[in-house]
């Protein structure tokens, strides 16, 4: 395709970018897209004129302004709404947000903030007007904004002082006074702190009521430039766990007992394997003295499941990732702690036609191309198994499955390139069952899969959270540590609810309901 130089008027067959750059330097191409972004350019206008990747226009909006957003200005218009229109409280462990939501002064120009329903949603269900809510990633003040409308004491902190330029100018407004007028709110203004996540001074021990953050996912989008020393969003994903262990460990020691810390994280995918950056930050912070008190599924509207990712995803047999991890920890009373490919490339003709081929199948059968699969109850585990055949078993082969406790496979069984583990029962998860038994089980059961397992084969590890004596616990978490060492490498997670969104039980009073579970994905090398 032949395009024009914006600057030169040559016609350049090649690639627009070095073009530019080679006759007209980085800096006037820099300054080139900037002033095009300001007068309102999209990001895809923007890439089809330069040929600059999203990566680029990322990088050159922080570098220029200090903090990933959107759009450059955001035009002051008059409020047309405080507050969410006929909003209801969530009940269950599936969290979806197709409308992220634009009242007050909420917008996504912060690349990558949580929609303002997810703060809403924590400071009514854990925290009463008048208490004090901290959110040590700020951003663009999504939760200062939430507390603010709600009554609530905030203080919105963060290592970015143009993130915290972005939080101010959000909190520029005047609420109604009727707002708080018999409710017992009060109007506080939020306080702003320059600082580390990592490092909470001056803030005492047990002096916050509720901990709302969102933070960066280990390199996936930058959040400063480079002049901001100690940003997490740049760090590998070891680097990063270690940061936030340390987190962790100040969350604990600023939280009042009693009292929550909800954290919303999600995966990366390296090589086509995910990176479990969500299990890993979960037992960082139980590792910190936490308990957890609920482990939401946060679905994401924004995965395109069409054209070139949908296409890729079925050519490379990889998921788009459409979930995020929402953890409620808890600080108990008494603190105790929890122990412990190929890349893309140019297809030959045949190879062409046979993604086609399994495109146009893939299309027809409906099978699932993203991390989140939604059935109904009636048929969930006939489309489980339906999806895990038609993904990831060798054609004509059936799957070698696994019921609860019943080591069924003798030593005639053939080969298979699938094997399927199912998780316990609602009638035995019902019973309490030992978290310790579950995974002592599960080992017998993986080792006897692993023996009938072709090579390149996967292996399914079907895991669901319960509840036991009161206390949440995280059936895929556990099971995710208890396999890291067994020789499989971990493929996918994948969140399987109902469409219904009904729990899987009742839950006690002041729980979610549990609609949820999980299928780990292994591979073996």
């Amino acid at each position: 395709m032949i395009k024009t130089c914006p600057f030169c008027k040559a016609e350049i067959e090649s690639s627009l970018v070095r073009h530019i750059k080679a006759e007209h330097g980085e800096e006037t191409l820099r300054k080139a897209v900037l002033l095009d972004k300001r007068n309102g350019t999209t990001d895809a206008q923007l890439g089809g004129k330069y040929g600059i990747s999203f990566n680029y226009l990322e990088k050159a909006i922080t570098q220029e302004y200090g903090t990933n957003v959107s759009t450059i200005a955001r035009k002051k218009t008059k409020i047309a709404r405080w507050e969410p229109k006929d909003f209801q409280p969530e009940t269950t462990t599936v969290w979806s947000f197709k409308n992220r939501g634009k009242w007050a002064t909420h917008d996504g120009r912060y690349r990558g903030n949580w929609s303002p329903y997810i703060p809403r949603n924590l400071i009514l269900q854990y925290s009463q007007p008048r208490e004090l809510v901290l959110d040590y990633f700020s951003g663009g003040g999504t939760t200062a904004v939430e507390a603010t409308l709600l009554g609530r004491r905030c203080i919105a902190r963060d290592i970015n002082p143009d993130a915290l330029a972005l939080t101010k100018d959000n909190l520029d407004f005047q609420m109604p006074q009727d707002m708080f007028s018999g409710n017992g709110k009060s109007n506080f203004q939020p306080e702003l702190v320059l600082g580390d996540a990592r490092e909470l001074s001056p803030l005492e021990n047990d002096s916050v009521d509720l901990i709302c953050a969102h933070p960066p996912y280990a390199g996936i989008i930058n959040y400063s430039a480079n002049a901001v020393d100690g940003d997490l969003s740049s760090l590998s994903v070891p680097e990063f766990i270690v940061e936030v262990q340390k987190i962790a460990q100040e969350s604990f020691r600023v939280l009042k007992a009693g009292r929550q810390c909800a954290i919303l994280i999600g995966d990366s995918r390296k090589s086509k394997h995910i990176i479990p950056i969500g299990f890993r930050t979960i037992r960082a912070f139980l590792n910190a003295g936490f308990t957890l008190r609920e482990l939401i599924i946060k679905r994401q509207h924004n995965c395109k499941t069409t054209g070139f990712w949908y296409s890729n995803s079925i050519r490379y047999n990889f998921l788009l990732l459409a979930h995020e991890f929402l953890p409620v920890f808890e600080k108990a009373a008494e603190a105790r702690i929890v122990a412990e490919g190929k890349q893309l490339g140019w297809l030959t003709d045949l190879e062409m036609r046979q993604t086609v081929e399994t495109v146009e199948r893939i299309e027809k059968e409906r099978l699932e191309t993203t991390s989140v699969w939604i059935f109904p109850t009636n048929r969930m585990r006939e489309e489980i198994r339906r999806n895990l055949l038609n993904r990831f078993a060798k054609a004509g082969e059936s799957i070698l499955e696994f019921e609860w406790g019943k080591i069924a496979a003798s030593s005639d069984v053939p080969c298979h390139s699938l094997a399927y583990i199912h998780c316990p029962p609602p009638s035995v998860l019902a019973t309490g069952l030992d978290p310790q038994t579950q995974l002592s089980i599960l080992d017998e059961t993986v080792a006897k899969a692993e023996k009938h397992l072709t090579r390149d084969g996967f292996c399914v590890v079907e895991a669901r959270d319960f509840r036991k004596d009161g206390d949440l616990i995280p059936m895929g978490l556990l099971s995710y540590e208890h396999l890291e060492n067994c020789g499989l490498e971990l493929r996918e997670i994948v969140i399987v609810t109902n469409e219904e969104n009904q729990p899987f039980e009742p839950p006690p009073a002041g729980c979610l309901g549990i609609t949820h579970k999980y299928l780990l994905i292994y591979r073996k090398p």
